[in-house]
């Protein structure tokens, strides 16, 4: 056994990205509601950036609005005339300067007097700096939350309690209890030392099957909305029912015809009702079609998942990023950026002249340093998100100019290569610029990633995009005879005649992404064609 050591060259080529170049990649990924909380939590925590005060003087502020709207309308930049690529070497330039300062870690001595010049805290009008947090809404409560609540003022037997709030625990967010009952006793909690801390006999107990059972019929009866804690889809309607037939004041034994009609197909013929197989369920039944029909209709108007009613799912805003307009003189589409929302933002001139200062201590003027390199830095990333998003947007207007005529069925191929060819930028700064921005157009707001896509092209040489051909596909099945509807094979003919060649697979696929069933499940069954 011989152990060597030996020297040897060799070159390999690595790319790293710098510390603020990532940064600023990020700020071109932001949509705007993101920026806004960005650039929030950057005055918050900055001392050395703060926002441009407006100037009193009403007709200076309507003139510089006015020329604002002019660069805009005219797709100019609207803070100077300097390029994209320009910023990205003032940045670079910048950096390199000042990296000494910036790798510095932040010190919190010496720094009283200059927070007493620039505090972080943005303060009310009446001098509250908790105003935000006092109007804050308070938290909601979850589904466990709620139904636990229920369960309790209902619940009196410390057993029957514990197994229902036990079974409530593994209710999914649909409302659906999809555990097995042996499987929820084998995963309840070991309760002996809890037993000897609390001094309760009653906590000790282990659970059984039958305890988990007689409480899941119990909470059956307490919680609301009715067909929560149901095992499956069937059972989640027939309780919702039974509840239907409570509130008209009939018992469970009581005839009420149409309920009763809806409560026996979903107890024996679920799986035909499921395939729209409405003739077998006649033949075997009896029943004619208008009551299978007139029993489909009082299931539709229950719910599949009845938890869902009880939290409130916050919705995001959609905030355009950019607004498209028409000239009706030029006959052209022009964009401008929505960004009056965002603050003016510049640099602190005190702290600016503070950093200068020879006699401040070194600490000191490293942490001065390091925030106006950071202050620096997001107002040149700004602007450089700006005008790269404008820039693609110009060449989107450009290219897909039908679209804003005439809809998304218009749309054509525009890969992001050829995009980024065309403005002398790489692919994923494109990417970046369009990743969750939204355009608001004449036709409505847009996903900009929308008009990039690939495409077909049609017998007569013209080129169409994906999402061009899902709209057609949806356009003919929303036109087909509902007692007939058409399958795969016959939209395949119908794009075929409209000069779109594509195969059955693809009529399938694009039909499952619209969310659109098979053509058995789309047929409507009068008495006639039953």
């Amino acid at each position: 056994m011989r152990f060597e050591t030996s020297q040897h060259m060799r070159m390999s080529q690595s790319m790293k990205l710098a510390p603020r170049m990532i940064q600023n990649m990020e700020i071109l990924q932001m949509p705007l509601n993101e920026l806004e909380e960005r650039i929030e939590q950057e005055l918050e925590n900055n001392p050395t950036l703060e926002i441009a005060e407006i100037e009193p003087d009403e007709s200076f502020n309507r003139e510089r609005a006015e020329t604002r709207d002019e660069q805009q309308r005219n797709n100019q930049p609207l803070t100077n005339n300097d390029s994209a690529d320009d910023s990205f070497e003032r940045l670079s330039s910048y950096e390199s300067e000042n990296v000494d300062a910036a790798e510095n870690a932040y010190s919190a001595s010496g720094l009283d007097r200059f927070r007493d010049l620039h505090s972080p805290i943005r303060r009310s009008d009446d001098g509250d700096s908790f105003s935000a947090v006092s109007v804050a809404p308070a938290r909601s409560q979850s589904l466990t939350e709620q139904l636990s609540d229920q369960w309790r003022l209902a619940s009196t037997d410390p057993d029957l309690a514990r197994a229902g709030d036990l079974l409530i625990s593994f209710l999914d967010d649909d409302g659906y209890l999809r555990t097995p009952l042996e499987t929820i006793v084998d995963r309840q909690p070991n309760l002996e030392s809890t037993a000897q801390l609390n001094g309760n006999a009653h906590t000790a107990k282990k659970l059984t099957t039958d305890d988990l059972t007689f409480a899941l019929e119990a909470l059956h009866d307490v919680l609301d909305p009715p067909g929560v804690a149901a095992r499956t889809v069937p059972e989640c309607l027939l309780l919702q029912l039974a509840a239907i037939k409570r509130e008209k004041g009939l018992e469970q034994n009581e005839p009420d015809d149409e309920i009763d009609t809806a409560a026996w197909l979903v107890e024996d013929h679920f799986d035909d009702l499921t395939n729209n197989r409405l003739p077998v369920i006649s033949k075997a039944t009896g029943l004619t079609i208008d009551e299978i029909q007139g029993a489909i209709k009082l299931l539709q108007k229950l719910s599949l998942a009845p938890a869902r009613s009880l939290v409130t799912e916050t919705t995001a805003a959609v905030i355009p990023d950019v607004i498209v307009e028409y000239d009706e003189d030029q006959d052209r589409y022009f964009a401008y950026l929505n960004d009056r929302r965002l603050p003016n933002l510049q640099v602190n001139r005190e702290y600016a002249m503070l950093s200068k200062e020879r006699s401040m201590p070194t600490r000191d003027k490293d942490f001065i340093k390091k925030n106006l390199a950071n202050a620096h830095w997001l107002i040149d990333a700004m602007r450089q998100r700006n005008e790269t998003l404008l820039r693609v947007v110009n060449v989107v207007i450009d290219r897909q100019r039908e679209v804003f005529d005439f809809g998304t069925q218009s749309l054509k191929p525009l890969p992001m290569t050829e995009v980024a060819e065309q403005l002398g930028i790489h692919v994923a700064t494109v990417s970046r610029a369009v990743n969750g921005k939204y355009i608001q157009t004449p036709r409505g707001v847009m996903q900009l990633r929308n008009f990039f896509s690939g495409g077909y092209q049609t017998e007569s040489g013209s080129e169409v995009s994906y999402d061009a051909v899902k709209a057609a596909v949806k356009d003919v099945i929303d036109a087909e005879n509902k007692a007939k509807p058409l399958s795969d094979e016959a939209v395949v003919k119908a794009l075929t005649e409209r000069g779109i060649d594509i195969a059955r697979r693809t009529v399938a696929k694009y039909r499952d992404q619209l969310g659109i069933p098979s053509a058995r499940l789309r047929r409507e069954f009068t008495s006639k064609t039953g």
